[in-house]
C-alpha cells in the first residue's frame, strides 16, 4: 500500500468505553500546578520476580502534563463551501414534478475542520497549523477550561506550515518557548492536542530523529525540518504542542506518515527554532522575514560521490556542495562560488539539506552569519550577509507581494528544449493552478509559460522569487506558440 502523509487538522468523533482515574489536582485555574507529593496505597507486589521501584530512575511527566495542557486549545474552522446547482432534470420534468432552480443565486453550506493552537502570551496570540485554518471564514476558540472565544487570523505561514491566530482574552495561561536545538535523542516529549475531536488528550514518546525532511508540506519553497517522535499523533493534533518534561513548547505537531491514515508509530512536529522565528514575525510585521543564502545545493553524500565526486575530484563525505548561485544574492555577494562544499553555518554541521534550511530559515534580511567553506581543499571562512527574496537587505512589509504564492499555482523552470522550441530565452511554466489564485481567476491554462510579469523579464523560478511589487500584468506563450498577455483590474 502506498504511503501517505497526512494533514492532521481533520475532524471525526468517535467513542470508546473504559475505565477512569480521578486525580486531585491543587492550583489555582491560570496559574501553574502544585506539585505534591502524595502518600498512595498501592496494590502489593504479585510475586518475588519484581525488582524495587526507585522513582529517580524514572521519568516523571505529571508536571508537564498539567502545566502544558492548559495552554493548548481546540480550535474549529468554518468554511462557507458553495453548493453546486441543480441542473435540468427531463425525467422530473416528464413526470410533471416541480424543479426549484432558486433565484440564480448561489448556495452556500458550512463545513466544518479542526485541529488544536497553543497559547503563546497572556493577552491571546495562539500558533497553529497554516492547513488547520487556511480557507476559513470563522474560527472559534475552545478553551482548556471550556470558555470559547472568536479567533482572529493575524498571518500566515504556507512555506512553514504556520498560522497566528488571537482572541480577545486576557490573563491567560501560556506555554513557554523552549529549545528545539537542545533536544536530543531518546528524550522523553509529550503531545498535547484535541484528536478525534477529544480535546486536551496528552500523549507521550521519545525524539526518535530531527531535521527530518519530507516533501510533505504542499509549497514550492517549503521549508521542512521535522522532529520526529513516536508519541501518538492523530488527526486533530495538528497545530498542538510538542512539549519537554520541563513543560516548555518545543515544536508544534503537524502531520504523521502512515499507510492507513491513522497513527502506525511516526509522528513530526514543526521545531520551536522556526516557530518562534514566524510567529514574532507574523506578530510584528504581518509577514515572514525570510533570508535567503542564494544558492543551489546538493548534500555530499555517498551517492553524490559515486555519480560525480570522480569528475569534481571530491573525495570525503559532508557539506553541501554548491550546485549554482544567485546573481546578486547573498552568497554571490560574500564572494561564495559555484564548486564550493558548506561544511558548517556558524558551528552547526551541514549534514542534511534540512539542517542548512533550518539555519537560515531562522534568521531575518541583514542578519550575518559565519561559514565554513572547503575549496580546492583548504577550508576557508566567509561571513555572509543574508539579503530577502528581493536580494536586499532590509525587511519586507504587508505591501511587498510574495509573488509565486500570489499567482496561486505550482511552477518549474522552461528547459531548454522548450525555450529553443518557442524561441524564447527563458520562462517559468504553470504545471498546477491553485483555486482562487491570480491565475485561476485570470482563467490562465496549465502549460502556460510565464516570460514577463509587470513587463520585467523571467527567465526562471528565481526571477519570479525575488519580485515583490504587486501583480499588474502577466505575458507569456502556450506550448501551441500561441502568445498571450493577461492584465489585472481591480
Amino acid at each position: 500500500m502506498k504511503k501517505a502523509f497526512l494533514i492532521l487538522g481533520l475532524v471525526a468523533v468517535s467513542a470508546a468505553a473504559g475505565g477512569l482515574t480521578a486525580w486531585a489536582v491543587s492550583g489555582k485555574q491560570n496559574g501553574s500546578v502544585a506539585y505534591v507529593e502524595h502518600q498512595v496505597e498501592r496494590t502489593p507486589a504479585l510475586g518475588n520476580h519484581f525488582t524495587s521501584y526507585q522513582n529517580e530512575q524514572y521519568p516523571d511527566l505529571t508536571y508537564a502534563a498539567e502545566n502544558a495542557v492548559k495552554a493548548v486549545v481546540n480550535i474549529e474552522a468554518i468554511q462557507q463551501v458553495e453548493m453546486p446547482r441543480r441542473g435540468y432534470d427531463p425525467f422530473l420534468e416528464f413526470f410533471g414534478i416541480p424543479q426549484d432552480y432558486g433565484d440564480g443565486r448561489p448556495q452556500y453550506r458550512e463545513q466544518r475542520a479542526g485541529g488544536s493552537g497553543v497559547i503563546i502570551s497572556e493577552d491571546g496570540y495562539i500558533v497553529t497549523n497554516n492547513h488547520v485554518v487556511d480557507g476559513a471564514t470563522k474560527l472559534r476558540v475552545k478553551l482548556n477550561d471550556g470558555r470559547m472565544f472568536d479567533g482572529k487570523l493575524i498571518g500566515t505561514d504556507s512555506a512553514t506550515d504556520l498560522a497566528l491566530v488571537k482572541i480577545e482574552a486576557k490573563d491567560l495561561p501560556t506555554l513557554p518557548f523552549g529549545s528545539s536545538d537542545a533536544l536530543r535523542l531518546g528524550e522523553w516529549v509529550l503531545a498535547i492536542g484535541s484528536p478525534f475531536d477529544l480535546q486536551s488528550t496528552i500523549t507521550a514518546g521519545i525524539v526518535s530523529a530531527k531535521a527530518r525532511q519530507l516533501g510533505a508540506i504542499p509549497n514550492d519553497f517549503r521549508i521542512e525540518s521535522f522532529i520526529q517522535t513516536d508519541a501518538a499523533v492523530n488527526p486533530g493534533n495538528s497545530g498542538g504542542a510538542l512539549v519537554n518534561t520541563h513543560g516548555e513548547l518545543v515544536g508544534i505537531n503537524t502531520l504523521i506518515k502512515s499507510q492507513t491514515g491513522s497513527y502506525v508509530g511516526y509522528s513530526f512536529a514543526i521545531p520551536e527554532s522556526i516557530v518562534r522565528k514566524v510567529v514574532v514575525d507574523l506578530k510584528e510585521y504581518g509577514v515572514v522575514q525570510r533570508a535567503m543564502l542564494g544558492i543551489q545545493f546538493r548534500m555530499v553524500d555517498q551517492d553524490f560521490l559515486d555519480s560525480e565526486g570522480k569528475d569534481l575530484d571530491i573525495k570525503e563525505l559532508g557539506g553541501a556542495y554548491v550546485a549554482s548561485v544567485s546573481e546578486g544574492g547573498s552568497a554571490s555577494e560574500a564572494g561564495i562560488r559555484k564548486g564550493d562544499i558548506i561544511l558548517d553555518i556558524d558551528g552547526v554541521k551541514i549534514t542534511e539539506p534540512s539542517t542548512l534550511q533550518e539555519q537560515i530559515a531562522k534568521r531575518r534580511p541583514n542578519d550575518t552569519v559565519k561559514l565554513s567553506v572547503k575549496r580546492d581543499g583548504k577550508v576557508k571562512q566567509f561571513v555572509v550577509t543574508l539579503r530577502n527574496k528581493a536580494g536586499k537587505t532590509e525587511l519586507m512589509t504587508k505591501e511587498d507581494v510574495d509573488v509565486v504564492e500570489a499567482l496561486g499555482g505550482k511552477f518549474a523552470d522552461a528547459g531548454t528544449k522548450l525555450c529553443r522550441e518557442l524561441d524564447i530565452r527563458g520562462g517559468v511554466q504553470v504545471v498546477g493552478i491553485k483555486a482562487n489564485g491570480i491565475l485561476a481567476r485570470a482563467r490562465v491554462k496549465q502549460g502556460f509559460v510565464i516570460t514577463h510579469i509587470n513587463d520585467q523579464p523571467v527567465y526562471s523560478l528565481s526571477d519570479m522569487q525575488r519580485m515583490t511589487d504587486k501583480i499588474r500584468s502577466i505575458d507569456g506563450i502556450y506550448p501551441n506558440g500561441r502568445s498571450a498577455s493577461y492584465m489585472l483590474v481591480e
